[in-house]
């Protein structure tokens, strides 16, 4: 009953922690691609090609369904692999759906014209790669007109925090907030679009200010997961046990691991 979690390094153990405590029963098989990150400088090309190949390794591990935890991997490969690649009796899944559910309030099965809704001016922080792509502002064209969408591309933030240098993602994110609000100066809403960026999301809010609301992905991924789960009890996988795989060098990114979730993390090679 598997169900496997993929992310370019470590930022998609902001979401695993939560569906685990979403989902305590469920068996969760992470791996990171720790050897080839960070994703968000890579072309799409190369980015749907790594996350083809991560994804497999996932369903040779028993997980029938896959989350793309990893903001890049679903911004720039995954429309193209579920139009072309996936298997009819396996599911891969993105993070910008719960997401975009909540900026508009209105369910992903909802294929009504797209509306008005409440919040108007967006920033999203994201990797360059995610903002190249423009998935996010396709994605809520779909569903609602009148927002203003300004991307800031977050350049060095996932290395910093990868490399557990939280003074220079401090640095960074400010950094990156001073930019946007230049484009944006009174946004309503932010996004946190990477599954690493949730680790600093006090720096984020505190920058932006308190009349701003933060959205990031871990927890409405986690509430989104356990209804798809429970409509769709097919796709729990046939694997057993909960493993942390990476294609980078297992001690010291369970080390780093360790330190992002405050509990021990051990991770085996991919």
């Amino acid at each position: 009953m598997a169900v496997g979690i993929f992310d370019s390094g470590l930022g998609g153990l902001t979401v695993l922690d939560a569906v685990s405590k979403r989902l305590p029963d469920v068996p969760f098989v992470y791996l990171g691609d720790n050897k080839h990150a960070p994703y968000g400088v890579r072309d799409a090309d190369d980015v749907y090609n790594l996350t083809c190949g991560a994804t497999e390794r996932l369903w040779d591990a028993g997980c029938d369904l896959v989350i793309l935890a990893c903001n890049t991997a679903s911004a720039a490969a995954l429309r193209r692999m579920q139009e072309s690649w996936i298997p009819r009796d396996k599911r891969v899944l993105g993070v910008f759906v719960p997401l975009i559910e909540a900026l508009t309030e209105r369910q992903w099965g909802d294929n009504s014209p797209p509306r008005e809704v409440a919040v108007q001016h967006v920033a999203l922080f994201a990797t360059p790669a995610t903002v190249r792509s423009r998935a996010f502002q396709r994605e809520l064209a779909f569903r609602a007109i009148g927002v203003d969408v300004e991307a800031q591309a977050c350049g060095g933030l996932v290395d910093a925090i990868e490399e557990g240098d939280m003074i220079l993602a401090e640095a960074l994110v400010r950094s990156h907030v001073d930019a946007l609000k230049r484009k944006m100066p009174t946004p309503q809403a932010a996004i946190l679009g990477c599954t690493h960026y949730p680790l600093m999301q006090e720096v984020f809010q505190d920058a932006l200010g308190p009349e701003v609301a933060v959205y990031s992905q871990a927890n409405l991924v986690a509430a989104s997961l356990a209804d798809y789960l429970d409509r769709h009890p097919n796709m729990h996988g046939s694997g057993q046990s909960a493993m942390f795989l990476t294609t980078g060098d297992p001690k010291r990114v369970s080390d780093h691991a360790t330190q992002f979730l405050r509990r021990r993390i051990q991770f085996e090679p991919a």
